[in-house]
């Protein structure tokens, strides 16, 4: 039977590494995801797991490790997070590219400079363009479910893309809270066995991996790449709902949250929910129509279903935890506002950066933001130019 139990968000992934037993780990310790391979190797030596774990001298080594057992037909797991994020760069898209679904459980902390460890998003969605497939967690039993889904996603035939399973430095990835552990077997069955149809190591089938493509041919590939990042959306739905059958939890490409009758709406990703959450349960004891759409798959963005679901709020408020430099906001806030320009979604709405660098957001700065989507959807706008919330002087 499925057991409660109490976890950090890192130990909760590598509980879930354990349930899964991938073949090989390459990985180089990076704090906050350090616990992660820490776990996984004390797991091996205590026979728990027969996991090969692979100890590498940078992240871009551990990334191109992982490629080649991946290209060799193993199950691949890695894990890091910020600047070990980015020394992977180069071989993130190589690993999108040749189609090889590496899971990596990527632990979001702030990207360099200044120096800092706390949590952002800004690595992940640095790497957002990359091909990778991504999905965001806001509490450790959602971490924790999301690995368990991630092979089944990334393994289908119609995807076979590498996909980052995210959630939020310290936040969650070191903060204890009650979970459900999911029986071992019922797990084992759910994921399943990965048997390849191609691989660079099988018996009579020569294949190259990586390989230079010329212009005749390059485009093609990339085409049939982003094919897989398209059908992936179908594919993530499909094996949430033979996780809800097996474990009785539902998920979705987000999570719509008090969003049906919304007047005044929250987007956001990660952590910042539970808090959202609470503001959202404080203003509806006292009227006020307010809600959440709480992105969890990012990669591929489903921007027609969010633009749907958003379509009669009078204003939104898109929050974004990485800084996008564009001179208009975050990633989040502009894949968003091009779905609601794209599908005639008519709603005020505004960006708003946060929690950059591991800043604390309150709930009544929350509640002070939905205060503030009322006036703008009444024709004021009490929003700074380039509103950050929170942020001193």
């Amino acid at each position: 039977m499925a057991k409660k139990e109490r976890m950090s968000g890192n130990e909760a992934v590598a509980y879930g590494i354990k349930q899964v037993n991938p073949d090989v780990m390459p990985a180089f310790p990076i704090t906050p995801s350090t616990e992660i391979p820490q776990f996984v190797s004390t797991m091996i030596a205590n026979g728990e797991i027969d996991t090969e774990f692979i100890p590498v001298e940078s992240e871009h080594s551990s990334m191109s490790a992982a490629m080649g057992s991946e290209a060799a037909g193993a199950r691949t797991l890695t894990a890091t997070s910020s600047a070990g994020l980015a020394f992977m760069w180069e071989v993130l898209y190589v690993a999108a590219s040749s189609r090889l679904p590496i899971c990596m459980t990527v632990v979001n902390r702030a990207l360099t400079g200044p120096l800092n460890i706390n949590a952002d998003h800004s690595d992940s969605m640095g790497a957002r363009d990359s091909g990778w497939l991504q999905i965001y967690a806001e509490t450790n039993q959602e971490v924790y479910d999301n690995f368990l889904q991630a092979y089944r996603i990334a393994e289908h035939p119609d995807v076979r893309l590498p996909i980052m399973i995210c959630q939020d430095g310290f936040i969650t990835s070191h903060a204890v809270q009650n979970i459900t552990l999911w029986d071992d077997e019922p797990i084992k069955q759910f994921v399943g066995e990965y048997n390849p149809e191609h691989y660079l190591l099988k018996h009579n089938e020569p294949m190259a991996v990586g390989p230079y493509a010329v212009s005749n041919y390059c485009m093609e590939a990339k085409r049939a790449q982003a094919e897989g990042m398209i059908k992936a959306k179908q594919v993530i739905l499909d094996v949430a709902k033979e996780f809800e059958e097996v474990t009785g939890q539902k998920y979705g490409l987000f999570e719509a949250y008090d969003l049906e009758d919304a007047e005044y709406a929250m987007v956001a990703i990660g952590s910042i929910c539970g808090g959202i959450k609470d503001a959202i349960d404080e203003l509806r004891e006292q009227g006020m129509k307010v809600g959440l759409l709480k992105i969890r798959v990012f990669r591929p963005f489903p921007a027609q279903e969010i633009a749907e679901a958003l379509r009669n709020c009078k204003a939104v408020a898109i929050l974004d935890r990485a800084e996008g430099y564009s001179s208009q906001g975050g990633p989040v806030g502009a894949d968003v506002r091009a779905a609601l320009c794209k599908y005639k979604v008519y709603a005020e709405n505004v960006n708003i950066l946060y929690g950059l660098s591991g800043r604390d957001t309150k709930v009544e700065e929350l509640v002070e933001v939905y205060h503030q989507l009322e006036q703008l959807a009444n024709g004021e706008n009490p929003f700074d130019e380039y509103p950050y919330l929170g942020l001193r002087g």
